[in-house]
């Protein structure tokens, strides 16, 4: 699928960029050109010594920010197939630093678009979108949400171009840069797990789900959806028990910005979206060409008006010892529980 393709990854040094990186070099050797565009010197520098360009001739590492329309430009030629990672996304900064949040999530969105509009050759772009997107009630959701909605729309304004754009929405990933696993896993030594609401839940991703879905995406989708997967959640309590079941929870109460529950598909939705199977796809409010094309599909179906996708209505949870397996698969393999 993407042997012969030029590929290029905005945010491409952080958790999904690597893994992106790592899968697409591993499935597709002929893949012509892989362009990880970032900001950040360093995590650029100690990726390449992981995936060198000496040895992966494909690979090449492009240094610039997605505020940046000029940069963009030059990094997506000879481009044809683009994956939107970029964005500043830690919940207490975006409320502490509003406006920074605004210019690389939504600003840097809208920098895309317009460079791949205006650069000739690009065929897809994937954008990365959260469940914080779905009815946010922070900042760092609200940007993510514009950002949603900047790509969907780009595919109105795209003319006579042979050009696609499509939104990947999912949870946390399970293990990430600063998501709870990590955190717990440290604190746990202290005999102490802060927790912010005994009730909460989450739904739970690996980050090689993450990259399967975006690589599905770029073989199937058709432009203006919103795609979503079909996830197991978890309760918080479960997490801490998983963890440390002789740690002490404490109740330190929930953050600003922060939800008890996460949720991907809200009710309003419900009235645009398909059951893909393994996915959801929420489509354009107006009857656009992505949801003829989906109606297509014989195994395509609407869900019911009124359902929405819940981290706390999920029939899927998982178990104790399931978040353990996890843990020791994708964050640390010599994990055991402290006896």
């Amino acid at each position: 699928m993407l042997n012969g393709k030029s590929i290029l990854i905005t945010g491409g040094t952080g958790s999904f960029g690597k893994a992106f990186v790592r899968m697409v070099l591993d499935r597709y050797p002929g893949v012509k050109r892989l362009v990880v565009y970032s900001r950040d010197e360093l995590k650029q520098f100690e990726m390449s010594q992981i995936f060198s360009e000496s040895h992966y001739t494909c690979l090449r590492y492009f240094i610039g920010d997605v505020r940046d329309k000029d940069r963009l430009q030059r990094a997506l030629e000879g481009i044809d197939t683009v994956v939107h990672a970029a964005a500043l996304k830690q919940v207490p900064a975006a409320e502490y630093n509003p406006f920074e949040c605004i210019k690389t999530n939504i600003l840097g969105a809208q920098n895309l678009v317009d460079a791949c509009l205006d650069t000739g050759g690009i065929r897809q772009v994937i954008a990365l979108s959260t469940d914080k997107a779905a009815a946010p009630i922070n900042l760092y959701g609200a940007t993510k949400l514009c950002s949603d909605k900047l790509f969907v729309a780009a595919n109105n304004i795209k003319g006579k171009r042979d050009i696609r754009f499509s939104v990947v929405r999912y949870g946390n990933v399970l293990g990430s840069r600063g998501s709870v696993v990590p955190f717990f896993l440290k604190k746990r030594k202290t005999g102490v797990l802060p927790i912010t609401d005994p009730a909460m839940t989450r739904f739970s991703i690996r980050v090689s789900d993450g990259v399967d879905m975006v690589l599905w995406a770029i073989k199937n989708a058709h432009g203006g959806e919103i795609l979503v997967p079909k996830l197991p959640s978890y309760k918080i309590t479960d997490l801490a028990r998983a963890v440390g079941p002789d740690c002490e929870c404490q109740n330190i109460g929930i953050r600003p910005g922060e939800k008890i529950h996460e949720e991907m598909i809200t009710a309003s939705d419900s009235y645009h979206t398909v059951d893909l199977g393994d996915y959801f796809a929420i489509l354009p409010a107006a009857r656009s060409r992505s949801v003829k094309c989906y109606e297509k599909y014989s195994d395509c179906e609407w869900i019911p008006p009124g359902f929405s996708y819940s981290s706390d209505t999920n029939p899927d949870f998982l178990t104790v010892e399931e978040l353990r397996q996890l843990i020791r698969e994708e964050v640390d393999p010599e994990f055991q529980v402290q006896q």
